[in-house]
């Protein structure tokens, strides 16, 4: 713990007795996002466990992902498609089916832009006529050390308020359009506003150890699983520890000015009365410590102040120094184990 420790109030909580089945494993992990954030703790989470779960948001309305997504009716690829990258394994076969994955074609005709893996998704979504077993199949491909599940069965668009800095109010849907909102990001909503989740997702956090949300776009890679209210509802009964992996750096421009406090006031006002065990945030991203304390304490949480930014400086997170932080909560909840 970081030296800030004497300034952030520490809230303890038992560690639930079905934890202890898994003390001599390496830990379930199921980790929530979208995009680069979820990449990042997926990388990460690769160096702790091998019993790692996925879920990832299925709102993306731009670029391959919103075209593909019109044009088929399905569930937008791309973020499921990072994902399953992440996950790939390390030999050969795993990089180079990772790189054939990622590859994306240029060209001036139908096909530029377009991500083969996103392509490949699709086409397995259409022959099998079933979102998991199409991503299964991926995973099988890759030799993924783990499994990627959307968060719903059908695609979801994203509607937020925002208060503009003239005080102004308006209805921005879209993911696109919420990321590039001019303003403050007040509520988040979903539509359709209660979705159907795959049995999956239940399943893996019904088994879990801990659940991981973020880092990641706040609006809409984190706030979206907190709103669907059948999946709020299901971690909130799972028995797993929850963390929250706070942004590092000004990078998400949904949440331009929000520090780390306000995302956890954000976090209690989109998903009342769930509770967090853990908040992991970079001590360069502290800010307030007591603001920050006090609204860790509110969702039931301890703060925990790890150097896990990149070495180089960049604004965001180091794979080695985010796996050491997440080993040594694990560790230091008894979920996993020095072995392996």
């Amino acid at each position: 713990m970081s030296a800030m420790t004497g300034a952030i109030p520490v809230v303890s909580s038992a560690i639930p007795d079905p934890v202890a089945r898994h003390v001599a494993q390496r830990p379930a992990v199921v980790a929530f996002g979208g995009g680069h954030g979820l990449s990042a703790t997926l990388d990460a989470l690769r160096l702790v466990t091998d019993r790692i779960t996925a879920v990832v948001t299925v709102a993306d309305d731009g670029g391959s992902s919103g075209r593909l997504r019109e044009e088929f009716g399905v569930l937008p690829p791309g973020d499921l498609r990072m994902a399953l990258s992440a996950l790939c394994d390390d030999s050969e076969w795993g990089q180079t089916w990772r790189d054939v994955l990622q590859h994306r074609f240029s060209t001036e005709g139908p096909l530029d832009s377009h991500a083969l893996g996103n392509l490949l998704i699709v086409a397995l979504w259409e022959l099998l006529g079933d979102n998991v077993e199409g991503l299964d199949w991926v995973g099988r491909l890759l030799g993924a050390r783990g499994r990627v599940l959307p968060m719903a069965s059908v695609p979801l668009a994203i509607e937020a308020d925002v208060v503009g800095d003239d005080g102004s109010s308006n209805v921005v849907r879209g993911q696109v359009a919420v990321a590039k909102a001019h303003g403050r990001i007040e509520h988040l909503r979903l539509f359709p506003a209660d979705p159907p989740i795959p049995d999956e997702v239940t399943h893996a956090l019904e088994r879990a150890d801990w659940v991981v949300l973020g880092p990641g776009s706040w609006f809409s890679s984190i706030l979206p699983h907190l709103v669907a209210p059948r999946l709020r509802s299901a971690l909130t009964r799972t028995p797993a520890r929850r963390c929250l992996t706070l942004n590092i750096g000004s990078g998400d421009e949904e949440a331009l000015g929000m520090t780390a406090a306000d995302h956890l006031v954000s976090f209690a006002e989109h998903a009342p009365g769930l509770r967090i065990d853990v908040v992991l945030v970079d001590p360069t991203e502290v800010g307030d410590a007591a603001a920050l304390g006090a609204a860790a304490a509110r969702l039931g949480a301890r703060v925990h102040v790890s150097d896990v930014r990149s070495a180089q400086g960049a604004a965001v997170h180091d794979r080695l120094r985010l796996a050491a932080a997440f080993g040594d909560m694990f560790r230091a909840a008894g979920t996993t184990s020095t072995g392996g």
